[in-house]
């Protein structure tokens, strides 16, 4: 499509050069080709894309979609821009209008299941119908318009995510997808803080079935909400049904579980009754293959064909994880598709992560071809990996290996990974961030274990959306314009500090701050280059704290004359330092009586100079002491009123925790400090704090199972002693990995398959017993500690402690997984 186009869809004057346009843009670290690429600059609340534009036309970039053309870069040569009012709404318009397909469009949206259930139409129409899709989740507002750019114009079926947030969103979005067929897959709590209602989020989400070309909505009849608002807002004509409930439908179900991975489908449709078998095992897999189903037998395919097609349906992993690697090495598994589509993301998503000192390495397993010759893929995923700076690419499949000399010089091919694992040794790989992409039919989950620095079966995952969720909420109590100081220190609570900062980083969040100088150094070796503040900086190092331009917090004279002294050593001018003030908790700052001495130093030196000024409030999340929260603030407000009249330039003021952020939003100031509630701990009861999303799950699996008889004991000085016939269970998590003895003897229970099982006898070292009588469970199967299903609360209250304790206990030698759905 060419810029005069574009530019003629949004009514703007013709631009200063026509040039053809083939990406769209709205995240300039993912920049690929400069020459064809159209830029959205999009203000957010912790962002604006605004102020990368300068940073592009460096690159190349030529054409921008703008609110404002940046002060300074009015009179560049040869740049196009398009000034509008709203660049969301911009590139919906455009990619609205972009006519190349002529396929039919089948659009999804619920509270959740809806890129499991894209993908799963995907596996089963794709022999059937040349397909495009929106990669992995891309369904808001801005990811939906980016699907539709990239739909291929030779696909007959394009199936696009639409989610919401919000009530008055999904208005634009059926606008911009104006699909032919529509899917409500389910009504859930998922996204729901934006509604007053579910009646209201039913609402919004059919809005997406009154688009202009809509012929048909598939909804579920027994989810009363979705099947009431449907037929007041839907035509009867357009509308099909499906239940597993025997309640009237067009299309009834009965399910029965074969075995625990395997589920017989009957169903009745049109007066005629069929079944298959498909491997589901829950709820949700029956709900995504009924709306499935229902697709296909409304496109026509031959229910002979739908029963061969489902039998051969495999689950898809919906997460991208994230662990450490041997030799320096960061291990990202990507088992969600093995497709083009879901390729750039991937690639997109190792270019963000990679550390400074890291190289690119993709190790790809074949294909599925879609609508391509495999000849033509291969090719433009050769051209892919150049454009993407891979340094170094393993293809593992016949395929792949076939089409070798499409590839760069130095490239490696094995036909399967079992080929990978005995012909590369983990000395192959250092200083490496490594993409692992496999399908299901070429698992390449042992090549990731080959590679990975820690094999423990204990583990701690880090649900990276639960910290953007988290940051968010609390994002959303403030103000635009007030700076959130997010908290890393003691390795991200527990959770490992550098995917956290990266992606409290992309977030645009004001600083992060670290405990000590060490952390603050680790995280800029890693790449991190955002403000850090260092709250508890007992500095022997000057020198390195000023080469990583790390900003200490001051809370004594001794601090501030040593750091004046070596600023002046070493030259350094208006060095940021951040002031601590002493308003009641007394544990470390500046009292009132001393404010006058500091404020003459302060301005006695030129070396320094306070960037912000802080308090810690000691009972935020206590409601009983409201009193003392409030005697807190005033003094604040007081010292730092003396303060800025007595400094001739502005200092930030922040005193705000996570439960301050909540309960006293009238003392915001210019930042804001969030801690423990980021890492989806709630301090505050219901009424005040919503529920937050869980950010870290420690698990492990069982590793033994035996039956013993009453009378027998279990464990160290026989503590475990079985009254009936049992069943005990060992896991490999003791208190070197951060299971507390405490835990034992019963005083807590972990989950397994929807159940509880209680610990029994001691907690070892590196093992502990539980009790699973009565569970369906295996060796080899999930064992939750906490997360979830585990409220961390339950551990803390067995202890008397808080769930800080709990997170920062769990030891170095557990594996750290962090991931994005």
């Amino acid at each position: 499509m060419l810029i005069s186009e574009i530019s003629s869809l949004l009514s703007l004057p013709r631009p200063v050069a026509d040039m053809e346009i083939n990406y769209l843009l709205t995240d300039s670290r993912s920049l690929e080709s400069a020459s064809d690429t159209l830029f959205f600059a999009i203000p957010t609340a912790g962002n604006d894309g605004h102020r990368y534009i300068r940073d592009l036309i460096e690159a190349g970039v030529r054409n921008f979609v703008v609110n404002k053309i940046p002060e300074g870069l009015e009179e560049i040569p040869g740049v196009n821009w398009l000034v509008v009012a709203d660049s969301i709404k911009a590139l919906q318009r455009i990619a609205a209008r972009k006519k190349t397909f002529k396929g039919e469009i089948l659009a999804l949206t619920g509270s959740r299941g809806k890129t499991t259930l894209k993908e799963w139409i995907f596996q089963l129409m794709e022999p059937l119908a040349d397909i495009s899709r929106s990669p992995r989740s891309y369904n808001s507002q801005i990811g939906v318009p980016l699907s539709l750019w990239n739909i291929s114009p030779a696909a007959s079926l394009a199936i696009i995510e639409a989610g919401i947030s919000a009530k008055g969103e999904m208005k634009s979005l059926a606008a911009c997808i104006n699909p032919d067929t529509v899917i409500i897959t389910n009504l859930g709590e998922a996204h729901s803080d934006g509604f007053g209602s579910m009646k209201e989020k039913a609402e919004e989400k059919l809005k997406l079935a009154q688009a202009e070309n809509v012929k048909c909505v598939i909804i579920n009849a027994d989810s009363p909400e979705i099947a009431s608002m449907a037929k007041e807002m839907i035509d009867p004509a357009k509308l099909f049904t499906w239940s597993a409930r025997n309640l009237p439908a067009d299309l009834r179900i009965m399910a029965r579980q074969l075995s625990r991975d395997e589920m017989e489908i009957k169903y009745e449709y049109e007066g005629t009754e069929s079944s298959f078998t498909a491997p589901l095992s829950t709820d949700a897999d029956l709900e995504n293959a009924a709306n499935a189903l229902s697709f296909m037998l409304l496109s026509g395919i031959d229910r002979n064909v739908i029963a061969e097609r489902f039998k051969h349906l495999h689950k898809i992993g919906t997460r991208l994880n994230v662990s450490d690697g041997v030799n320096g090495c960061s291990i990202v598994l990507d088992q969600y598709t093995s497709d083009f589509s879901s390729l750039r993301p991937a690639l997109d998503f190792i270019r963000r992560r990679k550390t400074p000192s890291q190289s690119m390495t993709l190790v790809l397993s074949d294909l599925h071809h879609e609508d391509m010759d495999p000849t033509d893929l291969y090719k433009e995923i050769a051209a892919l990996i150049k454009k993407a700076r891979i340094h170094k690419f393993i293809g593992v499949g016949s395929s792949l290996k076939a089409n070798a000399a499409l590839f760069a010089p130095g490239s490696i091919f094995f036909d399967t990974a079992a080929d990978f694992i005995s012909g590369m040794s983990p000395s192959d790989f250092s200083d490496e961030i490594i993409l692992i992409k496999g399908s299901p039919e070429i698992p390449l989950t042992e090549v990731a274990e080959m590679l990975e620095a820690r094999k423990h079966e204990t583990v701690l995952e880090v649900n990276l959306d639960s910290i953007i969720s988290n940051y968010n909420y609390f994002r959303g109590a403030l103000p635009a314009g007030v700076g959130i100081v997010c908290m890393v220190k003691a390795s991200g609570y527990g959770a490992g500090s550098y995917e956290i900062a990266k992606t409290l980083q992309d977030c645009g969040a004001a600083y992060l701050a670290v405990a000590v100088l060490d952390e603050g150094i680790e995280l800029r070796r890693s790449g991190i280059v955002m403000p850090i503040m260092v709250m508890n900086p007992k500095v022997l190092n000057y020198r390195s704290m000023f080469a990583y331009h790390l900003e200490p917090e001051i809370y004594s004279f001794d601090m501030l004359e040593d750091m004046i002294t070596e600023a002046g050593k070493n030259g350094i001018k208006d060095y940021p330092v951040h002031i601590k003030l002493d308003t009641g908790m007394h544990r470390t700052g500046f009292i009132e009586s001393e404010l006058p001495r500091l404020m003459d130093l302060l301005n006695s030196t030129d070396t320094v100079r306070p960037k912000s000024v802080f308090s810690h409030l000691a009972t935020a999340d206590c409601p009983d002491m409201n009193d003392f929260t409030e005697l807190q603030l005033s003094r604040f407000e007081k010292y730092t009123g003396y303060m800025l009249k007595n400094y001739p330039r502005p200092i930030l003021r922040h005193i705000l925790n996570s439960a301050g952020i909540l309960r006293f939003p009238q003392y915001h100031y210019d930042m804001a400090r969030l801690g423990i509630g980021l890492y989806g701990a709630n301090t505050l009861p219901p009424e005040m704090e919503k529920p937050l999303a869980v950010v870290s799950t420690l698990r492990t699996v069982i590793i033994a199972m035996r039956e013993y008889d009453p009378g027998e004991t279990v464990g160290y000085g026989r503590y475990g002693v079985i009254s009936r016939r049992s069943r005990i269970a060992t896991i490999p998590i003791g208190y070197a990995d951060g299971m507390n003895r405490h835990f034992g003897r019963g005083n807590i229970s972990v989950f397994i398959n929807g159940k509880w099982a209680p610990t029994i006898g001691n907690i070892c070292m590196d093992a502990c017993m539980i009790d699973v009588t009565g569970i369906d469970c295996r060796v080899g199967d999930s064992v939750e500690i906490f997360g979830r299903n585990a409220s961390i609360q339950r551990l803390a209250d067995t202890l008397d402690t808080i769930p800080y304790e709990i997170l920062t206990s769990v030891s170095p030698r557990v594996k750290r997984v962090y991931y994005r759905e």
